[in-house]
């Protein structure tokens, strides 16, 4: 049985961790509320703009209007990009992305797949098991910004114009709420434009099964409009899908810490009840030596 003194320690030694558990908690709820405002902010954007290019190509179908960013070509060559955190203690925040990026290769061995990181964990991961990676964007996060995610996304872009890779792939976690992320595969390049939404204001009786699109002028023309719009839209996809990793680590830091701090409190019942248990053991223990002693001397 342990000693009283190495119960102390150990009730002193679980309520420092559960203060600091306490602490990270808190910072990480306070930096969710940021990342969730960030977030929230830049989806109906990034959602308008992928469906503004959606009409665009469906209206410029007939005039044979396109963009090297929207091409398809046989998928040979893939470049993934795994999007993780620099730091850890945020539950399954990272081994999940890590884990479907491992199905990712698994699943797809038959193509040539090169792979780029965000954050620490991801590339010390794959660097610990021999995986080559081809760049990692080391501190990123730090200068989050629309800016320095446009300069991966044209990165990345210009590897797809040189027929570097056929296709490139983002594997992040896409926030839901502070206690679920789902961790998506989602495709960078080529841009895939959304399903255009059926609009239309005629009567029930009149609705047909295929939408009627009015047709816009665009100055200084169609194909000017699309050469402008596509760049674009694959640089605000993935900074969206940096700020979901970004929310999504937060979120799941957060839970993280609260569960972590609720077990502190549980194991400082469990050893507070031990050490009573044993403090009243050594005083009955005491007690009945004493009247031994004393019926010995009789």
């Amino acid at each position: 049985m342990a000693s009283l003194r190495d119960i102390r320690k150990r009730i002193r030694s679980v309520k420092n961790t559960r203060q600091i558990t306490k602490a990270m908690k808190m910072v990480s709820a306070a930096k969710l509320r940021k990342a969730q405002d960030a977030i929230l902010a830049a989806r109906p954007y990034a959602q308008t703009l992928e469906q503004i290019i959606s009409e665009l190509a469906v209206r410029s179908a007939d005039q044979e209007l396109a963009h090297p960013l929207l091409a398809t070509r046989p998928i040979r060559r893939v470049e993934l990009l795994l999007l993780t955190s620099d730091r850890g203690l945020a539950g399954g925040f990272n081994s999940n992305v890590i884990r479907r990026a491992n199905r990712y290769l698994y699943e797809n061995s038959n193509l040539q797949v090169r792979v780029s990181t965000v954050g620490r964990k991801g590339n010390d991961f794959f660097r610990n098991r021999g995986q080559s990676i081809r760049k990692d964007f080391a501190g990123l996060y730090a200068t989050l910004n629309y800016r320095s995610a446009a300069n991966v996304a044209e990165e990345l872009a210009a590897a797809f114009l040189n027929d570097e890779v056929d296709a490139v792939y983002v594997v992040y976690n896409e926030f839901v709420s502070a206690i679920t992320q789902n961790v998506v595969v989602s495709q960078l390049l080529p841009l895939q434009p959304a399903a255009v939404k059926a609009s239309t204001t005629a009567t029930p009786e009149t609705v047909t099964s295929a939408p009627a699109l009015v047709d816009f002028k665009y100055e200084p023309s169609r194909q000017a409009v699309l050469d402008r719009l596509v760049p674009q839209a694959v640089n605000i996809k993935l900074y969206r899908a940096l700020l979901e990793s970004v929310a999504s680590e937060q979120g799941a830091r957060m839970s993280a810490m609260e569960n972590a701090t609720n077990n502190a409190t549980d194991m400082i019942s469990s050893y507070t009840l031990l050490y009573n248990r044993t403090r009243q053991a050594v005083i009955t223990k005491e007690l009945m030596e004493i009247v031994s002693g004393a019926e010995a001397l009789k």
